[in-house]
């Protein structure tokens, strides 16, 4: 009776020992220990202009050509979110166990667009910017102690996006069917945070930040769509995903 109730107590001691005990964290390709490592991020993206109107943008748009007003007074202006997606690489430097600098430069497909309604319904008009972009952003990683497999952090940094085949305004085109263009190279500050996922070949990264494009984005021109503005700003939100 003694032996067997010495084997019950043994048997529960090892099967809790092993249910409970902590499993081995997962190696995640070695990319924490090595000073640099590589991979690469799909993000996507959702952006919407930040639009500073002048006083007067409610006046209607005079045509000094046609020595009349071509549009009816605007009763609203805005900006509405727009989806895009971009594909980069990512390089990484280790500085230290909890700080890291990193580069995810990449091809950026994101179209922004304004809306104008007048007080004539029918003249009603949404104006699209289509971009592509190329990005090169530079960050610092602030990461906290790993647990188990996960590890978050947060991140700051400035990026320059540079535009490739944006459309321009011809100089022979009516006022009232030009584009709202911006400039093609601008910079950025952005801020974010993610968490780090450890898996046994790889490091998975879902993260997610915050970016504001830095001075007046506007090209300024004599148009229906950009006199009523004084400042244009660019504000994006971006979901990645980073394997590293």
């Amino acid at each position: 009776m003694n032996k067997t109730r010495y084997l019950t107590i043994i048997l529960i001691l090892f099967c809790g020992q092993t249910l409970f005990a902590q499993r081995a964290p997962a190696w995640g390709g070695n990319a924490d220990q090595e000073d640099y490592s590589f991979g690469f991020t799909f993000q996507y993206i959702s952006s919407y202009f930040k639009i500073d109107k002048k006083p007067n943008w409610r006046d209607p748009y005079f045509d000094q050509d046609l020595n009349k007003y071509t549009t009816q007074p605007l009763t609203a202006l805005g900006s509405t979110s727009s989806p895009g997606f971009a594909v980069s690489f990512l390089f990484r430097y280790r500085i230290d166990e909890h700080l890291e600098a990193r580069t995810t430069p990449g091809l950026v497909f994101a179209d922004r667009s304004a809306y104008y309604n007048y007080a004539d319904a029918s003249q009603d008009v949404i104006k699209p910017v289509q971009a592509t972009m190329v990005e090169f952003p530079v960050s610092i990683k602030l990461k906290s102690d790993r647990v188990d497999n996960y590890r978050a952090y947060i991140m700051a940094g400035v990026k320059y996006s540079e535009g490739i085949g944006v459309k321009r305004n011809k100089p022979d085109i009516d006022p009232v069917d030009a584009l709202l263009t911006n400039k093609t190279g601008f910079g950025s500050y952005e801020v974010g945070l993610g968490l780090d996922i450890y898996f046994e070949y790889f490091k998975m990264t879902p993260e997610i930040k915050l970016s504001n494009s830095i001075g007046n984005l506007l090209n300024r021109e004599n148009t229906p769509y950009a006199n009523p503005i004084d400042k244009l700003s660019l504000h994006t939100v971006t979901f990645s995903l980073c394997f590293e």
